[in-house]
């Protein structure tokens, strides 16, 4: 866990974007403001939906060298993908709580496996159940949505979830995915996040490049106080 001061980091997530043609829409997208590209893996298990996997990764890594891959492991078998994403080239793997018994062994092969840890909480899980391994990881992800489907509206009840880390962990990252958007951004700032997935506000909007900004205006001004 870092002891920096947490900035802010907005990031698209691509499943939203033109999947016919994924390099060009993560380069336009990254050259909009994205600080990074949450890539969603759904296995069809732990959510019902399935999208891709790493070779869809690798062939974006070799096309797009140095952006920040944080994907995020909607899979039913966390352990079982850790080798597979390190080698197509993610930066960060993360896993849900509630997709394994033994999370304290994923976050070490993660680890051993070069990438830095994220860890998800779906909206019906307490959030106290990811307290004992924070020391352990880089990211917690906060479900502002139930997980395996774009469109859906923002929890804004999840805020408190996110307060409550904000306060017991001043410079962990904490990210926010699910409904995002302008008219609640300011909420999730508020409330102390500082990574911030959207997806329909972001890619589907005709301007990228002002709906990025604006939802980093809106967590910048609370993270500057």
């Amino acid at each position: 866990m870092s002891c920096k001061a947490p900035v802010c980091k907005i990031g698209p997530s691509i499943l939203n974007a033109d999947l016919s043609d994924l390099t060009y829409e993560c380069e336009n997208l990254l050259q909009c403001g994205a600080d990074y590209l949450h890539l969603d893996v759904m296995d069809g298990h732990f959510v019902p939906n399935l999208t891709f996997g790493a070779p869809v990764v690798k062939c974006l890594r070799s096309k797009i060298e140095k952006a920040f891959f944080d994907m995020h492991m909607m899979v039913a078998n966390p352990l079982d993908w850790i080798k597979d994403m390190a080698d197509a080239g993610a930066d960060q793997y993360t896993f849900h709580i509630e997709a394994t018994n033994e999370p304290g062994t994923v976050i070490r092969k993660i680890k051993e496996a070069g990438m830095k840890v994220g860890l998800g909480v779906k909206p019906k899980t307490d959030v106290a159940t990811i307290l004992e391994y924070m020391s352990d990881v880089d990211m917690v992800l906060i479900m502002t949505v139930e997980p395996g489907f774009g469109g859906q509206k923002f929890m804004t009840d999840m805020m408190p979830k996110v307060e409550l880390l904000r306060e017991k962990f001043p410079h962990i990252d904490i990210e926010v995915d699910g409904g995002v958007g302008p008219k609640n951004i300011e909420v999730v700032g508020q409330a102390g996040a500082n990574m911030i997935v959207s997806g329909t506000a972001v890619v589907k909007n005709s301007d990228r490049r002002q709906a990025i900004s604006d939802l980093r205006a809106g967590i910048e001004k609370f993270l500057s106080k």
